[in-house]
Parts: C-alpha cells; structure tokens; sequence
C-alpha cells in the first residue's frame, strides 16, 4: 500500500522573519546585518573536563575541548562552545546531530558522558556590520562588554539580551560579527528587538 502520509515542510523559527531581517540589511547599506542561520546542530555534552573521555572525544571531533570559561574552539564545520566547567554545546552543520551524538558516544564508551541534542531548543542569528555597529546594536540590551579587548573573537558567553537568555559567540572573521543563540520560543520577540534597535542605522544612510 502507498504511504499516503503529507510531507510537511520544515520550517525554522524565524521563517516568518527573514524578509524583514533582510530588509533591514539592505536598507541599512550593510552597516548591520541580521540573518537566521537555521537549524545548526546542537549537541550538549557533559563530562569530567580532566579525565580521559574529554580527550576521547576531542579526538573523535577533531578538535580540544575549551578549557578556559567562556572561551570556542573550531575545526572546520564544527564549533565548541565552554559553558560550564563539565558542559559544552557542539555546533555543526544542519541535520548533523545524529552523527555527532553517534561520534561522541562511541568515542566516550564506557566513560560517564551525557549528550543530548537541543538542536530543536534554539535557533542562531547572525549579527554583523560594517566596523563596530554589531557591538553597538547588542550593547542596547546586553549586560556584557563587547569590546575586542574584553570580548574578541573566541569569547563565548551566557548572559541576557533584551531581558531573553542568550549565548552570544564573537566569531573569528573580520567584520563576522555575533552569533546570538537564542531559544526557539523567545525567537521572535528578540528578532523584533533587533529590527527596531537596527532602526537608527537605517535612518542613518
């Protein structure tokens, strides 16, 4: 018999939003740009910083575990966030988290290791600009110092946007901005915070 079933388009949280995020980019003539990057890959892991599953599992990612707080490490698609002193977020490329959760649990064996994809639980935007205008839009509602020489590119930090729980990651690029993860449900009430403290930016040009 024919499965009969509907196949329901998938859609991320900010679907409804990106004309508007665009819009802004391009009215403001690229001195802030805000974008939705969907449906990244999220795996939390747990584990004993010191003992030998942080270095098995580094060796199945290819990469080392931060160890310093609030710190990122990258190897090519993949992104480490510290979060804690036994707790990490990996980032990766959409639909990658089952085979990211497979490459730890195996590499972990039968050392205590908890791994749980939250993949569904946030989704990403991209803030960035021309010169410091990204720092300066997220400065508007962020507690943090954003400064390179406080929070350069690979800093990492949990902390509050516009009263939303957040963790922001200074990328490495020049000029790449924040990565700003937020969580599915506050989603859309940060994306209108942006697009309206993006409005003096595109007043300016």
């Amino acid at each position: 018999m024919a499965d009969t079933a509907l196949s329901v388009p998938r859609r991320s949280p900010l679907a409804g939003a990106a004309d508007r995020l665009a819009a802004v980019t391009r009215a403001s003539g690229g001195a802030v740009r805000l974008a939705e990057l969907p449906f990244l890959a999220q795996v939390n892991v747990r584990l004993d910083a010191k003992g030998a599953a942080a270095d098995a599992v580094g060796l199945a990612l290819g990469l080392s575990l931060p160890l310093e707080p609030n710190t990122v490490v990258r190897a090519g698609e993949l992104t480490m966030l510290w979060l804690g002193p036994d707790e990490w977020l990996v980032v990766g490329e959409p639909d990658t988290q089952r085979d990211l959760e497979h490459r730890i649990r195996a590499a972990a064996g039968d050392y205590h290791v908890s791994v749980t994809d939250v993949s569904a639980q946030r989704t990403t935007l991209l803030v960035s600009g021309a010169r410091a205008r990204a720092r300066d839009l997220l400065a508007h509602g962020c507690p943090l110092d954003l400064h390179p020489r406080a929070f350069g590119p690979g800093r990492c930090a949990q902390t509050m946007l516009a009263r939303a729980q957040v963790v922001v990651v200074a990328r490495d690029e020049p000029g790449s901005g924040f990565w700003v993860l937020v969580r599915s449900s506050f989603a859309g009430y940060l994306t209108d915070w942006l697009l309206d403290a993006a409005a003096d930016y595109v007043a300016e040009v």
